[in-house]
């Protein structure tokens, strides 16, 4: 039986992995995760998932790895997590009548075989114009101070939506199952 790892420290991601009900573990990988200068977005999130993977393949050779990273981007800037409340504020006010792209990076490995997948998976949000004092309301409620451009839309924050483009709703939040769960079929793991 093949160990299945997530390569992850985020309750978010481990949260969705128990959806396809798959015995795993998750281990956090200690990696930078700075952004290389004039690095693309999805060159960036890609190249992080590589790297949560092969630092958790390096200890777990045997194991089936899965990395993943994510960035938001408006207006091309990418936008992490806020620092703060000032700066989840600035990244709201930012996204307010406008579109920002989540992009996930993924990277599922099997070292020992050399099989892996790797993929980027975007989905785009439109933000309806918003009020400072809808974002102070929204961030006192959902505080998602540890989440890509200051947004969560499983919960609170679909209230600060017009639309929404993507094919797997579960990207947006950071980890996208459709295409994950085709990977582990098509590594061998039953699904479901």
């Amino acid at each position: 039986m093949t160990r299945l790892i997530l390569a992850s420290s985020s309750p978010y991601r481990r949260e969705l992995l128990q959806k396809l009900q798959l015995d795993f573990e998750s281990i956090s990988p200690d990696i930078d995760e700075s952004r290389r200068e004039n690095e693309l977005p999805g060159d960036y999130v890609q190249r992080l998932a590589v790297e949560k993977a092969n630092e958790i393949a390096r200890i777990h050779p045997l194991g089936l790895i899965i990395g993943s990273d994510q960035c938001s981007v408006n207006h091309g800037k990418i936008l992490g997590k806020p620092k703060d409340r000032d700066h989840a504020v600035e990244q709201l006010v930012a996204a307010s009548g406008n579109t920002v792209e989540f992009l996930t990076g993924v990277s599922v490995q099997h070292p020992d075989s050399g099989w892996h997948r790797e993929w980027i998976d975007s989905f785009r949000v439109n933000f309806r114009v918003l009020g400072l004092d809808e974002i102070e309301r929204y961030l006192d409620a959902e505080q998602p101070f540890n989440c890509a451009g200051s947004f969560k839309s499983e919960q609170l924050g679909i209230s600060l939506c017009e639309s929404m483009q993507g094919d797997d709703p579960s990207a947006l939040i950071g980890l996208p199952l459709i295409k994950l769960a085709q990977s582990l079929r098509e590594f061998g793991l039953q699904v479901p």
